[in-house]
């Protein structure tokens, strides 16, 4: 008669019968305790990671994390610190802008045979500057689920400790990194009714403040660096005053992200309101240039339309048809 293993023995030979059936061990560890998960359900979940302290992950995350079939990551050496952290077994597969076209339908392939596949980014949450959105809209398209598994974002953490006005913002990201460009950008931007949050590397901070000083003006802006981490650092000042800052040697090395105030809501000046007119009647109809001004300054239509019949009427060229 052969005798039952014990009860430990079972347990294991239990845990190895999962392991085997669902491809490697589902669970994670928070110091000494070691944490069982159920597999997911199919789908593409989008996981939050943190921006540089590890200890910033949530609990959800680490279960996605490690009841997911595959990680897709940017850079396997960066998401696998977390990962081995956590003790989480889950195999990671690359994706990231250059090997995205191929990657992509592999893992799509992978959603169509019931697999469940977490997208995390090196840091924070992924499609913030990254391709994700590309498998995000793939995966919709062909009917899979999407579920957000939200935490840690640079921009926000940013935002909210900058002291600049939060209750609009606009993320431009990377600025161009040739100068040229990077100013038309800054001229467009200049017009964005919002807080700025942008992204720039250590060697182009510098060059970046400056053109953005140049184009935007005297406005207040802070700079986030190594934010979480051991060495974070939150340094405030007019875009001038830190341009000048980095450009005689400030610390840039690290993570940063630039946060920008708004232009100041000031009413248009009567100069401003004629120069605008001026040269909107040199391109469009009056009617179209009173609108152009009106929604650019704020200013009532017929308040406009006034002021053009009076231009008219200095320029000797009759009231406008």
């Amino acid at each position: 008669m052969t005798r039952p293993a014990p009860p430990s023995k079972l347990a294991q030979m239990a845990d190895d019968k999962k392991t085997t059936e669902r491809g490697h061990p589902r669970r994670y560890a928070i110091g000494a305790t070691a944490v069982d998960v159920s597999p997911l359900a199919a789908g593409l979940y989008l996981v939050a990671t943190p921006i540089g302290n590890l200890r910033d992950v949530t609990l959800r995350a680490l279960e996605t994390l490690a009841a997911a079939d595959v990680i897709a990551c940017e850079d396997s050496r960066v998401t696998r610190k977390l990962t081995e952290h956590y003790g989480v077994a889950t195999p990671l597969t690359p994706y990231h802008e250059h090997n995205a076209a191929e990657a992509r339908p592999k893992l799509i392939a992978r959603l169509a045979r019931g697999e469940a596949v977490a997208l995390v980014s090196d840091a924070g949450t992924p499609l913030i500057s990254d391709p994700g959105y590309k498998l995000v809209r793939a995966a919709s398209e062909a009917g899979h689920a999407v579920m957000a598994v939200p935490g840690a974002s640079a921009v926000l953490t940013a935002l909210t400790t900058s002291g600049l006005p939060t209750d609009r913002f606009f993320f431009e990201g990377f600025l161009p990194p040739k100068p040229a460009a990077r100013q038309k950008r800054i001229t467009a931007l200049a017009a964005v009714p919002a807080t700025l949050v942008l992204f720039e590397s250590g060697p182009r901070l510098a060059a970046a403040l400056a053109d953005l000083a140049a184009g935007l003006g005297a406005r207040d802006a802070a700079i986030g660096r190594e934010l979480t981490k051991l060495h974070e650092e939150m340094r405030r000042g007019s875009l001038g005053e830190l341009a000048r800052h980095y450009a005689g040697g400030g610390e840039t090395r690290g993570e940063l992200v630039i946060v920008v105030a708004p232009p100041a809501d000031e009413p248009a000046s009567a100069i401003d309101i004629d120069a605008m007119l001026r040269d909107a009647l040199n391109r469009v109809s009056v009617k179209d240039a009173v609108g152009e001004v009106a929604s650019a300054t704020g200013r009532p239509r017929r308040e406009v339309y006034q002021r053009a019949l009076a231009l008219a009427k200095d320029d000797d060229d009759g009231p406008p048809q």
